[in-house]
């Protein structure tokens, strides 16, 4: 993979492009919505591409939250790794702690952190000094990932815990319906890049402002005061009201005192002085009871450029199945939600980073936005789906002039780069290239690299993949006959090298014998090369093409 301007979207593993490929200090503002349930969108994306149901088998190679041998080596130096960031001795100790105790009790979620925590260390380095980072997450792991972003980004510099209501109505039999997610909004430092949002007020606050002013202006008397006693000038009396006889202080809208004479001014004026400003410009009430003045009351008019941003998000409906943006991720962010958080903490011209992008939501709403962009995932069909998009009617974007794509082989010297740089990836994509599902599990799995899907009869039924980068043996076929003997579910097997296989290799597989399905007859166990499927165009024999649909896609762009 090369170093590319903004407005580029990498295919690969965000944790090495981050290190590897991205430079310190590039990103304005941070949006992720890591993949703690990441199943869900796996599954309804196949569902959609196939028409078919998700074989039992897809579910393995989904979510591998597995406390597997890597792992469990990188639990280890965590705390080193911790320290070399700058996170303070304390939450390191914190750490050891805690990850002892989810060893015995939660040891997916320990996988999880794990990989979110080293993750989290890296956006914090590609961040710059003023920038913002809110990490979408599930209400089960958030408390988690909190302490975490407390250690890494200092907890003086989370900014708010933001509750978006994503559904009206959610069945649960024995607990309260979940009907929310969190946003855990943090920044790099207390200096950083805030611009005030106006959303439309609702009906209900709307109908508090019954009167309408000389000026044609709807307004609301509010208190003035706050409950309990102050010693200083918010407890003197004012124009002969004295708060303190019932109890109370002089509270006054600093937010009103800033739109006059604006912040910096405002913090040097003192409570009585505030007042009598207001009082000037109209903005005291005063209401009369049997002819006399009563106590004064905050002039509140409505606002017609509309309310703040609270950090309760009730405005902005999940996607609809019907909707336009749909496209097919079931945990997929309306674009309006994106928008506002962009808006409040990003300038236009600013690159707003999306580590986990699948479908591409951050990276539209960028672009409408005037912003630039930068995109990561590990799927080929996440990268297909939003190279899709901006080609298409919607933006019209030119691929290597508006944005550029980046780290999907397209020879055999690019899948060699990719070997050398990330096993595990080339591995992965590999197995999508030749429309397969690859498995999470990096260890651990005996062999099964992933697993193609094709259509006998009314049924689903699997090719089993392994891919191999790195030196061949005849042990290797071996190895992949015994899967293929052992799993009662699978008819055939694939192997992808880089090298050609030996002549013992190719022996070895065709003492698999025949798959037969209606007229025609199909190796048990086949071999592919890399430049196979890239140069020749080769694929797998299969009955069908189930699973094909997902490499080649219904646009057949180039991948």
């Amino acid at each position: 993979m090369k170093k590319h301007p903004d407005n580029t979207l990498y295919y690969g593993d965000n944790l090495l492009i981050m290190r590897d490929r991205m430079k310190a200090e590039s990103a304005d503002l941070i949006y992720l919505d890591p993949p703690f349930k990441s199943n869900q969108n796996y599954n309804l994306v196949y569902k959609t591409l196939t028409g078919k149901p998700v074989p039992e088998q897809a579910e393995a190679f989904c979510d591998t939250w597995e406390m597997d041998a890597e792992k469990e080596a990188i639990a280890r130096s965590m705390p080193v790794l911790l320290r070399e960031h700058g996170v303070p001795d304390y939450y390191v100790e914190f750490w050891r702690l805690w990850m002892k105790a989810l060893e015995h009790t939660e040891k997916p979620l320990l996988a999880y952190l794990i990989y979110m925590v080293q993750r989290l260390l890296y956006m914090k380095v590609v961040l710059r000094s003023r920038g913002s980072i809110y990490l979408h997450c599930d209400p089960e792991a958030s408390h988690y990932i909190k302490v975490m972003m407390d250690g890494i980004f200092g907890h003086n510099n989370f900014r708010n815990e933001i509750i978006w209501k994503r559904t009206s109505a959610h069945s649960a039999s024995k607990r309260w319906n979940d009907v929310h997610d969190v946003v855990l909004y943090y920044t790099k430092s207390d200096k950083y890049t805030w611009n005030q949002v106006r959303v439309a007020h609702s009906d209900e606050y709307q109908a508090r402002f019954k009167r309408v002013d000389e000026k044609g202006q709807k307004w609301t008397d509010d208190n003035l005061t706050g409950p309990g006693l102050r010693k200083g000038e918010s407890g003197q009396a004012w124009r002969g009201f004295d708060p303190s006889l019932k109890g109370s202080h002089w509270k006054v809208s600093n937010r009103a005192v800033e739109a006059i004479v604006g912040a910096e001014k405002s913090k040097q004026m003192g409570t009585l002085e505030k007042l009598e400003l207001l009082n000037e410009h109209g903005l005291i009430y005063w209401p009369k009871k049997d002819g006399q003045r009563s106590f004064p009351r905050f002039k509140r008019v409505l606002d017609a450029r509309g309310g703040t941003i609270q950090d309760i998000v009730m405005d902005i409906a999940p996607v609809n199945s019907q909707a336009k943006e749909r496209l097919g991720y079931p945990t997929q962010k309306p674009k309006a939600l994106l928008k506002r958080i962009i808006e409040a903490s990003s300038n236009p011209g600013d690159v707003i980073f999306d580590p986990f992008c699948g479908c591409g939501t951050t990276i539209y709403a960028a672009q409408e936005m005037q912003r630039n962009w930068i995109g990561c995932d590990v799927a080929i069909l996440a990268i297909r789906l939003i190279r899709e998009k901006l080609t298409g009617p919607d933006y019209r974007l030119v691929e290597g002039h508006d944005f550029w794509v980046d780290g999907i082989p397209a020879s055999v010297e690019a899948a060699e780069d990719l070997f050398k740089s990330d096993p595990f990836q080339f591995q992965h994509w590999a197995v999508e290239r030749v429309g397969g599902f690859p498995t999470q599990k990096r260890s651990g799995d005996l062999g099964i690299d992933g697993r193609l899907y094709f259509e006998v009869g009314r049924e689903l039924r699997s090719m089993v993949l392994s891919v191999k980068g790195g030196h061949l043996r005849p042990t290797d076929i071996r190895d992949l006959r015994g899967v293929l003997e052992r799993e009662r579910d699978v008819e055939l097997a694939g192997f992808i090298s880089l090298k050609e296989p030996t002549k013992a290799m190719r022996e070895e597989a065709a003492r698999a014998g025949m798959f037969g399905y209606g007229q025609e007859s199909y190796p048990r166990l086949q071999l592919l090369t890399v430049k196979d499927i890239v140069e020749d165009k080769r694929e797998f024999q299969t009955p069908t093409k189930v699973g094909s649909r997902i490499a080649t896609g219904q646009t057949a762009l180039p991948l």
